[in-house]
């Protein structure tokens, strides 16, 4: 008897798995999209400044208050109120604000997307030309094995680095080094990979001004003797990410890997409209990979277009999660173990078969 040794996943971007992606044609593959009538998606990709200048003065306008409420009541229990908002809306809001400017989707004009992006990368202590060309790889091959250099949860699932995400210090361990990395002139190989290399010294430049606010911040800090600059700069990447991970681990978690069709390994879940605010509508997340140049105000009627190919979206994040809890634990001894979404009647069948990662272990 012949005993085939499994492939285990190589989660890098310069590895054997990205080899294999290239080889079966999973890298830059053609991937499957509902039928749309032209005129009608026409109308739906049609941008606006209007709705992002609108949300974009709550934005700031709930910072602004939020923190002037912190640094008055500073040094007083009447202060946690004030921060716990100030953190959401800085360290989570501004996720879907870097998010959809970078795809330039949020604004009809280009330079009030460049700007939103360039405020929101910094809050998140993102790159701004590294994390936009992850970005654009994350489309282009979606939870696609080697190639993807934005997959949240890898399998086996690393329960407890999913957990501390929510408390923000991931990003103290692994995103400001890597700003301090690419300010001395240090690109790593995963990051080269999908990163031009005429973008190499812009991605430098910007780490460099990031790192210069962040210093500036903490000598701040020390002049005053205080830890409101921090609180109020860099910290609440600490405070207030947790919603942002709260939303954003149901994007892909526990679905397919190694699929050309989101409607596998993509979930859309129905929140509440303070969520979706946060948010940005981003909860229309099938959506938003099969169309991403229809912007994030549109996706509700998009969501409503093609609903019917598409799986059944989550009644909430509750239900989600708890569809999800069971698919990780089972991934811990079987990580080619997935949830497989069903396709309600009205939907066009699946396009071929899963890839060979993930045909053995479809969840029942």
């Amino acid at each position: 008897m012949t005993i085939v040794e499994k492939k285990k996943r190589d989660y890098s971007l310069v590895g054997e798995s990205t080899r294999r992606a290239i080889e079966t044609g999973l890298a830059s593959a053609e991937w499957y999209h509902t039928e749309v009538a032209r005129k009608v998606m026409k109308e739906l990709m049609q941008r606006s400044d209007g709705p992002a200048i609108r949300d974009t003065i709550v934005w700031l306008g709930v910072l602004l208050v939020s923190a002037a409420g912190a640094i008055t009541f500073w040094g007083t229990w009447w202060c946690v109120p004030f921060f716990f908002v100030y953190g959401v809306f800085y360290a989570s809001a501004s996720d879907s604000r870097w998010h959809e400017c970078g795809h330039g989707t949020a604004f009809r004009t280009r330079w009030m997307n460049d700007v939103v992006y360039q405020i929101a990368s910094f809050m998140l202590m993102r790159n701004p030309v590294t994390w936009r060309w992850s970005h654009a790889r994350h489309h282009t091959d979606t939870i696609i094995v080697g190639r993807d250099a934005e997959i949240a949860v890898m399998r086996p699932p690393d329960l407890l680095k999913a957990a501390l995400t929510f408390t923000g210090l991931l990003d103290f361990r692994y995103s400001l080094p890597t700003l301090f990395r690419n300010a001395f002139g240090n690109l790593s190989a995963d990051e080269k990979s999908y990163i031009p290399e005429m973008e190499w010294p812009k991605a430098i430049v910007a780490a460099r001004w990031h790192v210069a606010i962040y210093v500036a911040t903490v000598a701040l800090a020390i002049a005053i003797r205080s830890w409101l600059p921090l609180m109020l700069v860099g910290l609440p990447r600490l405070y207030g990410t947790w919603h942002m991970v709260m939303t954003g681990l149901l994007q892909h978690i526990g679905l397919a890997d190694n699929v050309v069709d989101h409607r596998l390994n993509t979930r859309t879940v129905y929140m509440n409209p303070i969520s979706r605010f946060i948010y940005w509508n981003m909860n229309y997340h099938v959506e938003h990979h099969m169309f991403p140049m229809v912007p994030y105000h549109a996706l509700p009627r998009l969501h409503e277009l093609i609903k019917h190919d598409l799986p059944e979206a989550n009644p909430s994040i509750w239900h989600a999660y708890r569809e999800v809890w069971p698919v990780l634990l089972k991934q811990l001894k079987y990580e080619d173990y997935f949830l497989k979404r069903d396709l309600p009647p009205t939907a066009r069948p699946y396009r071929g078969e899963f890839h060979e990662l993930t045909v053995s272990a479809a969840a029942e």
